[in-house]
């Protein structure tokens, strides 16, 4: 058969009303689809069948699930803005509504932990970073911020263990060696902590602190020349640390260079006029030398900077006693006790200056008790005057 040609215009009018009719079918389909699916919905819960009714039950709980984690998001980003404005009791807070919503929230626990030892609420941070361990046992920083914690609790033996984790996880975490540095200096392990320093400063030659511990160690064990060179280069990387000077005088000092020692103390001072120790040790090499009025001027300095210091009323209470102000020196010794009631030193200058004013009852009872406590001093006064 030949085929019949269509004219176009008809097969249009065609294909439109063919279109037209698919668009009736599903109009229909789609009503009847929605009043059936509506239908369902409209049944009630007794209608329901045991698959029906634990799908709507997973959506219900999936959809809560995901409330509590966009609450718990929105709590943690706020706790973290106030941990950057310092306001760490208030980003506690905060971190605690996170885990409250989401309790496998690990970054909600870390924040919280390194607030708590902002706010050197130690105990609580180590229990804290604990939790975050039992979630995820290889969070190396975990580790790292409860030594700190347990550093800050001056338990320096568990520091030490949690220092350890972190270097077996990071062998390159500069600030781990140097932690157990401190945690062994703290520990008079000075060998093992120079050792610790060794290892940070051959990951980071430019760790200015590491340098300076170490001196301290080298001191300690009466290496003075060591010290000196690693206080230099500490005070070589960053100019700024009065501490840095404070420590070259104390140890110029023990070296017999009062010159070098005065000039380091004065360096102190320049950098910061308010570090009151660099007047006290300043004071006490004076005092050292025979230079009582000037002893006197910078052990008053440092009290008018520190009057809660009590080695300065101390140590200005045997400036007067050379100035034969006996009454004034016990006023000084006084308030030094009152400070630090173990203050041995405070005892011995106090029994020296009632002596000298013939109250030799209440210089036997100074003396007794500043070898009670320990003082060497104390022991040959009241031997060679109290028995």
């Amino acid at each position: 058969m030949i085929p019949v040609a269509i004219p176009i215009h008809l097969f249009l009018l065609a294909f439109e009303n063919h279109t037209k009719m698919i668009h009736k079918y599903f109009y229909a389909f789609s009503i009847s689809f929605l009043f059936a699916f509506s239908g369902v919905y409209g049944q009630s819960e007794n209608q329901l069948t045991d698959q029906e009714q634990a799908y709507r039950d997973s959506i219900e709980a999936l959809n809560a699930e995901n409330e509590r984690t966009a609450a718990a998001q929105d709590a943690y980003n706020a706790g973290i803005e106030l941990f950057q404005n310092k306001k760490y009791k208030e980003s506690i807070a905060q971190f605690n509504k996170a885990i409250e919503g989401d309790s496998s929230f690990q970054f909600a626990y870390f924040n919280k932990g390194v607030a708590q030892v902002e706010i050197e609420d130690f105990t609580s941070a180590i229990n804290t970073f604990s939790i975050l361990i039992g979630m995820n046992d290889e969070h190396e920083m975990a580790y790292f911020n409860r030594a700190r914690a347990y550093q800050g609790l001056n338990n320096q033996e568990a520091a030490i263990a949690d220092y350890n984790q972190v270097l077996f996880f990071n062998p390159k975490n500069e600030n781990a060696y140097y932690n157990t540095g401190v945690a062994w200096f703290l520990l008079n392990d000075y060998l093992k902590a120079i050792s610790m320093y060794d290892k940070a400063i051959r990951l980071n030659q430019n760790l200015s602190s590491a340098y300076n511990d170490r001196g301290s160690c080298y001191r300690m064990l009466q290496k003075y020349d060591l010290a000196i060179q690693d206080y230099s280069k500490s005070a070589e990387l960053q100019n700024d640390q009065a501490f840095v000077h404070n420590n070259i005088g104390t140890t110029k000092k023990l070296m017999n260079d009062f010159e070098g020692a005065k000039n380091a103390y004065s360096r102190a001072l320049s950098i910061d006029p308010k570090f009151f120790l660099a007047y006290s040790n300043r004071a006490a090499m004076f005092y050292e030398q025979g230079k009582y009025a000037e002893a006197e001027k910078d052990f008053t300095s440092c009290i008018k900077i520190n009057p809660n210091y009590a080695p300065a009323y101390s140590g200005r209470c045997a400036c007067k006693h050379k100035r034969e102000e006996y009454g004034e020196a016990i006023k000084d010794c006084d308030k030094a006790i009152d400070l630090d009631q173990n203050y041995a030193g405070a005892y011995v200058n106090r029994g020296i200056a009632k002596e000298m004013l013939r109250d030799q009852v209440g210089a036997c009872q100074d003396w007794t008790k500043g070898r009670e406590l320990g003082s060497e001093l104390a022991r040959k006064y009241q031997v060679a005057n109290c028995q």
